[in-house]
């Protein structure tokens, strides 16, 4: 196996543990409470109505069988699966980290977790609520959907964008509250109280940067051919292009975008398309065409090309984890990302029906800050993995459904 990277001075970040949650919410002004809705009294800092906070992590995954619509909320605390409301003909999943957005030929149906995490930056709060039916956002089957705290970016294939209120999301109610001017390319990605889209400018696409009105109100000087992928970062937005990635920072206002670029040619077939990473990590995955990843370290604005065998999903978790790697072999697969060297693998968990080339409906990796999770359709079960401990089996969940499509939420 080999591995090829430039290299930078490194930095990481961390996040205060969540044994002194309450201690650092105690320190918070009395200004930054909210009032509870049954009372005056002022309730403690990061209160959110009708949901019950915890000491840790709520990890759910939301699991769907496209063929007959069947879906479940595996709940990964109690091992509870929930039943859901049926989406046939899904073809697509993604999440925001507390919404699954189930992506059929008629829209993107909407449901709500009732798992999710708020990050303060110093501490993190952890939530759980009733799991619930939203509804649909209109809108064709090319929709991407991305997020932030306040509004949620709808954009159609023919480059369209809806902003969807957040707030009435969590009251299980969907109400658009702006559709944006123009058209735009890709996905609009809501970041720093702005969006982040690129305009087409013939063979290349340029950055521009809108308010929550759709005005343009900066501009950085940051070209990107081919732009494919994002993902939300501690140090920024990183957006895909064809010589290699954008990282989008704010500050003050202000709006600044760095590439970083491949340290070499790469073939259109073996760029970075999608980004997989554990949510908030400055470590990102990509496949590298058909038997390497792409890992995008964007502290050290590094990346690195790692030699695996025929990739079926990758990721993860950063910070001095493995690169965790589903192979054609039905095994999942640990690298160093250091050095590229294969360190550890699992038995084959899938069958060989999917053991086949990656495609929408193939089987992903969900890594969280403890554990990865992988979903065998075919065998009605997913997979635990303890990647700390030798790409260790912890657990197995049996289903009742054929879990073809998964995403994992409170993270």
């Amino acid at each position: 196996m080999t591995v090829r990277r430039n290299v930078t001075p490194w930095a990481s970040a961390a996040l205060v543990l969540t044994a002194l949650l309450a201690t650092s919410c105690a320190r918070e002004k009395d200004n930054d409470a909210r009032p509870a809705a049954s009372s005056s009294s002022p309730t403690a800092h990061g209160y959110v109505e009708g949901a019950q906070e915890a000491a840790e992590q709520q990890s759910r995954l939301i699991l769907n069988d496209p063929a007959d619509g069947d879906s479940r909320v595996l709940d990964l605390i109690t091992s509870k699966v929930h039943k859901t409301a049926r989406v046939e003909g899904a073809n697509r999943i993604g999440t925001d980290g507390r919404f699954g957005h189930l992506h059929t030929s008629d829209g993107t149906h909407v449901l709500d977790s009732g798992a999710w995490t708020v990050d303060h930056g110093d501490h993190v709060h952890y939530y759980s609520a009733a799991i619930r039916d939203v509804g649909a956002f209109p809108g064709s089957r090319r929709a991407q959907v991305r997020s932030d705290v306040v509004v949620t970016a709808v954009t159609d294939g023919a480059g369209k964008s809806i902003l969807y209120d957040r707030s009435k999301l969590e009251k299980g109610r969907i109400a658009a509250s702006r559709t944006l001017p123009g058209t735009y390319t890709g996905a609009v990605v809501p970041f720093g109280e702005h969006l982040l889209a690129f305009t087409d400018e013939g063979e290349t696409s340029r950055l521009v940067v809108l308010d929550r009105k759709g005005r343009r109100v900066a501009s950085p000087d940051a070209d990107c051919a081919s732009p494919l992928g994002d993902a939300v970062t501690r140090r920024g937005v990183v957006l895909g292009c064809a010589d290699g990635a954008l990282l989008v920072r704010a500050e003050d206002g202000a709006f600044t975008a760095e590439k970083i670029p491949y340290s070499l040619d790469v073939p259109a077939k073996e760029r970075a398309a999608s980004f997989r990473q554990r949510p908030g990590s400055d470590t990102l995955t990509a496949p590298a065409g058909d038997d390497a990843v792409w890992v995008l370290d964007v502290t050290e604005e590094t990346w690195a090309r790692v030699d695996t065998g025929p990739v079926v999903a990758a990721t993860t978790a950063g910070e001095g984890s493995p690169l965790l790697v589903l192979e054609t072999d039905g095994s999942l697969h640990g690298y160093d990302i250091a050095t590229g060297k294969h360190i550890a693998r699992t038995e084959p968990l899938l069958t060989e029906k999917e053991r086949a080339t990656p495609d929408d409906g193939a089987p992903v990796i969900e890594v969280d800050r403890s554990r990865a999770y992988v979903n065998d359709a075919q065998g009605k079960k997913v997979y635990e993995i303890d990647y700390n401990d030798n790409l260790r089996v912890a657990r197995s969940f049996d289903l009742d459904i054929e879990p073809v499509l998964m995403a994992e939420t409170g993270r």
